[in-house]
């Protein structure tokens, strides 16, 4: 039997200080086949006394094992705070696998990370994603589908955080049309005046949003610091 290979530093960070772990992309907003990968996102406590020397924790890790990626307590909360999609839906994820004791006091704090931020953050991302799309049509004569019926989920979840207050990333009764736009069956002309439709709705809820305006940074950091000063202790 072949011993098995150590893990490297920044796996076993992931491995012996993970906080949180759960699962994303099309398992968790309920857009799955088949053929779906099981994407995991995670957030891990680096312990304090390796922020004393010169050489810090890295702030994010990609693995251990395929289709997993983590970020440090601090860095998660920074783009949280910032409104970043991808961070944000993590923390509303429906299927989680492992949150400890800090990692159930971070999920106790998602409503201080929200705020009117998300009008932005959501929309470059969405913008970006666009952008994507028009290049493929340019180059390839057609969109790819799935990449057409992720954009339209995340801008309808980002219209219903902003007429709600709420993050919610599943999907629920768009599931059928959301997966007839990834096999193709709807025009792109079609897919396009729903994207403008999508549009027009997140600047009208954005308008009259009950979000505040800005996060409760106060509260996160109070919250960071006392799982430095724990850790500091361990």
């Amino acid at each position: 039997m072949r011993p098995e290979t150590p893990l490297s530093p920044d796996h076993a960070l992931v491995t012996g200080h993970s906080v949180y772990t759960c699962v994303m992309g099309s398992r968790a907003f309920g857009l799955a086949t088949e053929a779906s990968d099981t994407d995991r996102r995670g957030v891990y406590v680096a312990p304090t006394p390796l922020f004393w020397g010169f050489t810090k924790p890295p702030t994010h890790v990609e693995g251990p094992g395929e289709e997993r990626f983590s970020w440090e307590l601090e860095r998660f909360c920074e783009l949280a705070l910032r409104g970043n999609p991808n961070i944000l839906e993590c923390l509303h994820s429906p299927l989680v696998e492992h949150a400890d004791a800090t990692g159930l006091e971070l999920l106790g704090l998602r409503d201080a990370f929200l705020s009117q931020r998300v009008r932005q953050s959501f929309a470059g991302y969405a913008v970006s994603q666009r952008k994507k799309l028009d290049a493929e049509i340019r180059g390839r004569g057609a969109p790819r589908w799935k990449h057409a019926m992720h954009l339209l989920r995340l801008l309808t979840s980002c219209r219903d955080l902003l007429r709600t207050g709420r993050l919610v990333i599943e999907v629920g009764e768009e599931r059928e049309r959301l997966l007839a736009v990834r096999r193709g069956e709807l025009t792109w002309a079609e897919v396009e005046s729903w994207l403008g439709r999508l549009w027009e709705e997140n600047e009208a809820a954005g308008a009259g949003s009950p979000l505040p305006v800005e996060p409760d940074v106060a509260r996160v950091e109070d919250f960071l610091v006392r799982v430095r000063r724990g850790s500091a202790r361990a």
